[in-house]
């Protein structure tokens, strides 16, 4: 395992010093973000913007004065964003085991500060191994979201990432990152490759052993956000990884101890107000849940945590008790959490 940790530590020290040396695109982003994120990005060094690898869009809605932390901040992109977006109430915390990308990091916390016009500065970060996070200055409980872009894939003990992640939340709060998985298991002479892991397709889960490790953590019910086809464009590791499928996804995943590992109705709903700011028109909680402004909407028991019983309440109002149980609930999609047959897309890390 250290060896893992050694050549991952290489790879982005020694071998990736931007997004150009990158020799896939599973380690890029291609979407443009939403305004409150671009507004936010904007004002973020360009130093380190270009040292950023990420597979998605890990900054949900709904931030102002929350606590957070990025798992493999890497150059604190996402930190500064999270850092501006939380606000001077709000603080955010980073992890990483490269020292050229904490320095990174470090070096602009002032830049940082002054530019979003805060007294002093609402980030730090953290030099560790992700898959030890229990044995970082990190209270257990204590933060309201964990964010990770493109690194969980990474890590050689997952189940233990999802351990801790799922133990430094609070009640209600939410761990909500991107990564890459795969349409089957990864055949352990390609784990071995290093520029395969390095380029954060190796590593990747497969997407039925992701949704057993996420519930054996306690993330009971593990939602889809979106989910894009990766194409690689890359004839040599094409070669290599043969009729793998790779999918570059976002899930968030709720820590709230009445989820059922099945939707039950309840004959519950819930109404949007409209007021999460961002989004006045409508919200989407997933891929299959999207609430418009004002619309009385049914919902299974799980959705109706999901909006009861996190920072989204205040947001909604909903409807119903939990006395009459109906059976299973139909308006939840089926087992697998994308489309593998869908139009393919160019997402990366």
């Amino acid at each position: 395992m250290e060896i893992k940790h050694k050549e991952v530590q290489e790879y982005y020290s020694e071998r990736v010093k931007s997004t150009d040396d990158l020799q896939t695109n599973a380690c890029c982003t291609l979407a443009p973000p939403p305004p409150h994120i671009k507004d936010a990005l904007d004002l973020v060094h360009d130093e380190v913007q270009e040292k950023y690898y990420g597979c998605g869009l890990t900054i949900p809605y709904e931030l102002e004065g929350l606590r957070i932390l990025d798992l493999g901040s890497g150059s604190g992109r996402d930190c500064f964003i999270a850092s501006k977006l939380v606000g001077e109430n709000g603080f955010v915390v980073g992890v990483d085991m490269t020292d050229e990308q904490l320095a990174v990091a470090n070096k602009h916390i002032d830049y940082h500060t002054e530019k979003f016009g805060y007294k002093t500065a609402n980030v730090r970060f953290l030099k560790g191994n992700i898959e030890r996070l229990d044995e970082l200055d990190l209270e257990p409980g204590t933060f309201d979201l964990i964010i990770s872009n493109c690194v969980v894939n990474l890590a050689v003990d997952k189940q233990k990432v999802l351990n801790d992640a799922f133990k430094l939340l609070k009640p209600g709060g939410e761990m909500y990152f991107s990564d890459v998985y795969s349409d089957r298991r990864i055949p352990t002479s390609l784990q071995k490759d290093p520029v395969l892991w390095g380029e954060c397709l190796s590593g990747a889960l497969y997407w039925n052993d992701f949704l057993k490790m996420a519930r054996k953590a306690g993330f009971t019910d593990p939602r889809t956000v979106s989910n894009q086809a990766i194409s690689i464009e890359n004839e040599e590791v094409e070669r290599k990884v043969g009729d793998i499928s790779f999918f570059s996804v976002t899930y968030r995943l709720f820590k709230i101890d009445r989820l059922e590992e099945d939707c039950e109705d309840y004959g519950q709903a819930v109404k949007y107000l409209g007021t999460i700011e961002g989004k006045p028109d409508g919200f989407d909680l997933d891929d299959h849940h999207y609430f418009p402004k004002g619309k009385i909407m049914p919902v299974c028991g799980n959705s109706y945590l999901m909006v009861h019983a996190t920072r989204f309440g205040k947001h909604f109002e909903c409807y119903g008790t939990w006395d009459t149980h109906y059976g299973i609930y139909e308006g939840c999609g089926g087992n697998m959490p994308f489309d593998i047959n869908g139009e393919d897309g160019v997402a990366c890390c």
